[in-house]
């Protein structure tokens, strides 16, 4: 009796091992697949962690090279607008280095001619000169804008002697033609007045009035040439006056 007791404690012994043993096992490997999930979800996070970092750098690149660009497009923008400014300067400059110069031979050439002036004056060729021709007995022997011309010479104290010369001289340089304009010098009006734009201390219809340019002619002769004749001489002498 003793002994079947013991045989079923043996036995019951090794029954309890082995299935002590088999939950072991079972537990064992729940613990293993447990701690397998883990690393692979551990993995799976650093893999999201690395993938955002990754994602963020990019996004710094980017936005650094955008603030590059912009920051380059506004350094081109500002020395355009330098290279212009300057380019306008430079045209400045030149444009009233041009008016300075065109000025300057215009005085050069009016002091030119009144030291010609001047010089004939000196030697006898500014006085009043007598016309030795056939003498008009008045101006209605005239017609359009010579008739004009010499009334005026009348009224600005000149004597009909001095028509003959007058004509002449106007027949010479416009042959008494309003708008005559001479396209190299800029000679423009009946006295061709040079530049015409002189002619306005006049009136400012010098353009296209006979009379006012026949004033400022006039008025140019009497002050250099004393009179009409005086004035036909110099150009006779030097082709011009």
């Amino acid at each position: 009796m003793n002994r079947l007791w013991s045989r079923v404690g043996v036995r019951v012994f090794s029954v309890a091992l082995l299935v002590l043993g088999i939950v072991g096992g079972v537990y064992l490997g729940q613990g293993r697949a447990v701690q397998q999930q883990g690393a692979e979800t551990r993995l799976v996070v650093q893999a999201d962690a690395d993938e955002m970092q990754l994602l963020k750098e990019r996004q710094n690149q980017h936005a650094a090279a955008r603030a590059w660009q912009r920051e380059a497009q506004v350094s081109a923008a500002a020395k355009a607008a330098a290279e212009a400014k300057a380019a306008a300067a430079r045209a400045r400059k030149l444009e009233q280095k041009a008016i300075a110069k065109k000025a300057a031979e215009e005085k050069a050439k009016e002091e030119a001619e009144k030291k010609a002036s001047d010089s004939g004056s000196s030697s006898g060729s500014g006085a009043d000169v007598p016309f030795t021709g056939p003498i008009p007995s008045s101006c209605n022997e005239f017609s359009g804008n010579r008739k004009i011309g010499c009334a005026l010479m009348l009224e600005a104290g000149f004597k009909i002697d001095q028509f003959p010369c007058l004509n002449k001289l106007w027949n010479r340089e416009s042959n008494w033609r309003t708008k005559a304009s001479n396209s190299s010098s800029g000679a423009y009006g009946i006295p061709q007045a040079l530049p015409g734009r002189k002619m306005g201390s006049v009136a400012d219809d010098w353009k296209t009035n006979p009379a006012t340019q026949i004033k400022w002619g006039l008025g140019y002769i009497e002050g250099r040439y004393n009179s009409p004749c005086g004035a036909w001489e110099h150009s006779e002498n030097n082709g011009w006056y």
